[in-house]
């Protein structure tokens, strides 16, 4: 199963053991959600940077009513110019309680995840017995697809290569390691979120929603 940046993002963020998001502070988790989508829009190539300003490439609807609405209003918000990243990540992390019940509703229709009673999401069982589903292992498979990359220095591609520099930038790398791990890995962590190998584009929105976000962190 193919999941979008956000799905796996949202994924990554729920406590195996309640379903519930991990503990972050509150504006964190709302930036990690709004860079994710931008990410992922820029991925399809329907937006870009030039010069610092994030600019409309392609503004015809994707089909996924996530990022189509988060064209919407990145379309709407932009001035002739372009807008700058911090900008449509603040208008994003907005909504991001909203984009937030979207992406696990659409991760519940595709079985990854179920609600349980008191609208609590679990993960279910591991595909490979005949009660469940994809929940668990999907998530395996994302943790030991970036844990590969950081601790046997694997190549990422590029969704890889994202995802850790969106969890470096939002505090989220303890979801992968352990302390010890994280240690280790330190250095690897940051080479592979400044990466320049993603494209002009690409890596171009990389650093500036990154830079974002961390000066964003540094103002909590």
């Amino acid at each position: 199963m193919t999941l979008t940046l956000p799905e796996e993002i949202m994924l990554l963020m729920l406590d195996d053991a309640t379903g519930r998001p991990v503990e972050l502070p509150a504006p964190a988790g709302d930036w990690v959600i709004a860079a994710a989508i931008l990410m992922e829009l820029c991925l399809e190539e329907r937006i870009a940077t030039e010069g610092g300003r994030l600019v409309v490439r392609n503004p015809r609807p994707s089909g996924d009513p996530v990022l189509d609405e988060a064209m919407g209003l990145i379309a709407a918000g932009a001035k002739p110019q372009g807008r700058d990243c911090r900008h449509s990540i603040l208008a994003l992390g907005r909504r991001a309680e909203d984009f937030r019940a979207r992406l696990l509703e659409r991760l519940v229709s595709k079985g990854v995840l179920r609600e349980e009673d008191g609208g609590v999401l679990r993960f279910l069982a591991d595909p490979r017995y005949p009660k469940g589903p994809q929940g668990e292992a999907e998530v395996r498979e994302v943790r030991a697809r970036l844990r590969r990359v950081l601790l046997e220095k694997q190549p990422p591609d590029h969704r890889d290569a994202l995802l850790i520099g969106l969890m470096r930038a939002a505090g989220l790398v303890p979801l992968l390691l352990s302390p010890e791990e994280e240690v280790l890995a330190e250095a690897r962590v940051e080479e592979v979120a400044a990466l320049e190998e993603l494209g002009r584009s690409l890596s171009g929105l990389t650093r500036e929603v990154f830079a974002v976000m961390l000066a964003l962190a540094g103002t909590r």
